[in-house]
């Protein structure tokens, strides 16, 4: 099943950082103008790159986790 409808990609840029965060709210590494990061549409919130690639399969095709595995805590 594909959780690709799941995420936006997007490019950092000073204006989202600005509005929104500059670290990710799954592990809270930088976000910098420039990365790659992923808009999370079930959790509303943007995620890095290497968040994204541990949580996305995990994912259902509907956005929800099909493991009961903590992702942070």
């Amino acid at each position: 099943m594909s959780s690709e409808k799941c995420f936006i990609e997007q490019t950092a840029t000073t204006n989202i950082l600005l509005k929104v965060t500059n670290v990710c709210s799954e592990c809270y590494a930088d976000l910098k103008e420039g990365s790659v990061i992923f808009y999370d549409l079930r959790g509303c919130r943007y995620i890095c790159y290497l968040c994204h690639e541990r949580i996305a399969p995990l994912m259902s095709s509907e956005c929800n986790m099909d493991s009961d595995e903590p992702l942070l805590f």
